[in-house]
């Protein structure tokens, strides 16, 4: 019974925290009616249908294929650096960073060790990282702190890209600059097993179901027809799916919410956090990410400000930093530590070192916008 809490505490760290401040915030504010006001069951529903209708993409082999088409044609070492670094960027935008990285990144291990390309492995996997943060960051869908915060302050899509689009525009390019520069200029010729076009019938099915999720986001369509598409069709087409999704995180968003609530409704907290962010809500924002992680900063953060501009931006940007300061970079450094000969210092000196100098990037830009 030991064992297997101790697993479940390593598998689902976040998880567990969340659980843990939120049981100790209800000792603080005893359960009532007014909890079930803490929940945005809108946002669950989001956040449920989306990762139902990505992993249905992901399992009719899209991504594979995708990649596959891109990098056939065999390339330059400094182009191939640019591609690889931005599959991850635009991809994130659509299907979130954490399926970005998990695509990608035993990919481009895989594809390095076929090249020979050892020294680039580390700084490679670290600019991906980067990349699929920050090119989530573009898209109310990219990421779990965006689809919430598009919700929670009832954002126009206009209001939301205003804000976003100028911090995306100056990654690209800092991050297209970055990838020419790790691959040596010279590279053996690629060799990829070859991917077939996924199966028509069930890819169309799912990229339905992508735009009827993207019409319940802009409030287009209801939650509970979008939930009664994608349900149905997945229990039809893959109902395997539904028992591998990640529940996991709908019950940290839901622990979160606890907890939210819970320090609101306390005169103390209330009366720090409002200062804090009336100082600064950007820098709040950051430096909240980078000890509990964007996501539940973005939970945290919105119940005592009306400052979603400057949230929005803390909490995006926030996501460089730290390992912890968006959780997608762990899956990152997971499968980098299964390489027999990963060198764990080295990553993180580069993750923290390349981290740095995008906050230092993107900061100024986001104070001048």
């Amino acid at each position: 019974m030991l064992s297997k809490l101790e697993a479940f505490w390593k598998k689902e760290t976040v998880l567990c925290i969340a659980a843990v401040c939120a049981l100790a915030t209800m000792l603080l504010v005893p359960p009532d009616s007014t909890y079930l006001e803490y929940i945005d069951v809108h946002v669950l529903c989001l956040l449920l249908c989306l990762m139902a209708v990505v992993a249905g993409l992901q399992a009719c082999g899209i991504f594979r294929w995708l990649t596959y088409q891109v990098l056939r044609g065999g390339r330059s070492g400094r182009i191939l650096g640019v591609v690889l670094v931005l599959l991850p960027f635009f991809s994130s935008m659509l299907v979130t960073n954490d399926v970005a990285l998990l695509v990608f990144v035993p990919f481009t291990l895989g594809l390095l060790l076929r090249m020979n390309c050892r020294l680039a492995i580390a700084p490679m996997l670290v600019m991906q990282t980067i990349a699929a943060n920050l090119g989530s960051m573009a898209t109310p869908v990219g990421n779990p702190q965006n689809l919430f915060l598009y919700s929670a302050y009832d954002l126009t899509i206009g209001a939301f890209f205003g804000v976003t689009l100028p911090l995306s525009t100056v990654s690209l390019i800092c991050l297209g600059v970055a990838g020419a520069f790790i691959l040596p200029r010279a590279l053996p010729e690629l060799d990829l097993p070859q991917e077939t076009m996924p199966q028509p019938h069930k890819l169309a099915v799912y990229a339905l179901l992508f735009v009827i999720c993207l019409l319940a986001v802009f409030h287009v369509m209801s939650d509970a027809v979008m939930l009664l598409a994608v349900l149905a069709a997945i229990i039809v087409l893959d109902r395997q799916l539904l028992h591998d999704l990640d529940y996991a995180l709908l019950a940290t968003f839901v622990c979160f919410f606890i907890v939210s609530g819970n320090l609101g409704r306390l005169d103390v907290v209330h009366i720090f956090l409002q200062s804090l962010l009336t100082d600064n809500a950007l820098l709040t924002a950051v430096g909240a990410s980078q000890l509990i992680s964007n996501v539940p900063a973005a939970v945290l953060l919105s119940g005592f400000t009306d400052q979603w501009s400057a949230l929005l931006e803390g909490v995006n940007i926030g996501g460089l930093g730290t390992p912890v300061a968006s959780l997608a970079s762990l899956i990152t450094l997971k499968q980098y530590m299964r390489w027999p000969q990963a060198n764990i210092g080295k990553f993180l000196l580069i993750f923290l070192l390349a981290n740095l100098v995008g906050l230092v990037v993107l900061l100024p830009v986001a104070w001048f916008f």
